[in-house]
């Protein structure tokens, strides 16, 4: 009855673990380009009473075992695109494909996020563009994005170059390119907050479009909605709810028994 108690209570706090990620994702509904997350889970060990075997008399075919509960033991992210959102800003970008856009941190590190709502800072190199926290947004090279022109002007083709109207209605390039970049393994990437991702080993190396056979699109005015669906998460929520009851009844049952144990009279 012991084992039925620890055996329970992992169950329970294998449910709280999947009632806070969906929490998290129904708390990101409106978050530009979240992706939803799900919890995996795996069995813990058996305590094998009695062993399958083969006799010449006859054996026992089959094993007697006894599991110990389950553990979580990963969070995965479903990468699938979120609906593009118009918003009418030049400086919102939907993604069409599996890239990112990367941006560089204060300390001079590199992060990655789908999340094309971005801003315009004013530093010693002019204009650039950056996230809402003032991250610088790559180009193809690596280089901080400079616009050096009229906002209004600002135009960027589905291949990702940027470019502006000039006074006479031309078309002017500014020989830069937004820098996309795609993983062999988006599940490895470490999500660390602002809708940004850190490269992992597990993720492997950044492959920059242009060397990549995947194409994705880039759309201006547009913005990229979260992918969770409040009615799917809802639903989870009941199950892992009732599951968490469930191992509950366990507990008490079990201490129950272990009360009548103890209460036994010669």
């Amino acid at each position: 009855m012991m084992r039925a108690l620890w055996t329970a209570a992992s169950g329970m706090h294998a449910q709280q673990t999947t009632v806070d990620v969906i929490a998290n994702n129904l708390a990101n509904v409106n978050t530009t380009a979240y992706k939803k997350q799900r919890i995996e889970f795996k069995d813990l060990l058996y305590e094998t009473m009695d062993r399958a075997r083969v006799l010449p008399e006859g054996g026992k075919p089959v094993n007697l075992q006894v599991g110990h509960g389950t553990m979580p033991v990963a969070t995965v992210r479903d990468f699938g695109k979120g609906s593009p959102e118009e918003t009418g800003n030049p400086l919102d970008f939907y993604i069409d494909g599996d890239a990112f856009f990367m941006v560089e941190g204060p300390s001079g590190e590199i992060f990655y996020t789908r999340d094309g709502s971005f801003k315009v800072s004013m530093s010693d190199m002019g204009k650039i563009l950056t996230t809402a926290d003032g991250y610088m947004v790559l180009d193809e090279a690596g280089m901080p994005i400079i616009l050096d022109f009229d906002l209004s002007a600002l135009n960027v083709s589905q291949n990702g170059e940027i470019t502006y109207m000039d006074e006479e209605g031309i078309s002017v390039p500014t020989g830069q390119f937004f820098g996309l970049v795609y993983f062999e393994n988006r599940n490895g990437l470490e999500a660390v907050g602002r809708n940004l991702y850190r490269a992992t080993q597990a993720a492997g190396d950044p492959v920059y479009a242009m060397d990549s056979m995947q194409t994705s699109i880039i759309m201006q005015n547009f913005l990229e909605a979260s992918n969770v669906k409040t009615v799917e998460e809802m639903v989870k929520l009941i199950v892992a709810q009732r599951a968490y009851e469930l191992n509950s009844k366990a507990i008490q049952s079990s201490d129950e028994m272990l009360q009548i144990a103890n209460n036994l009279r010669r």
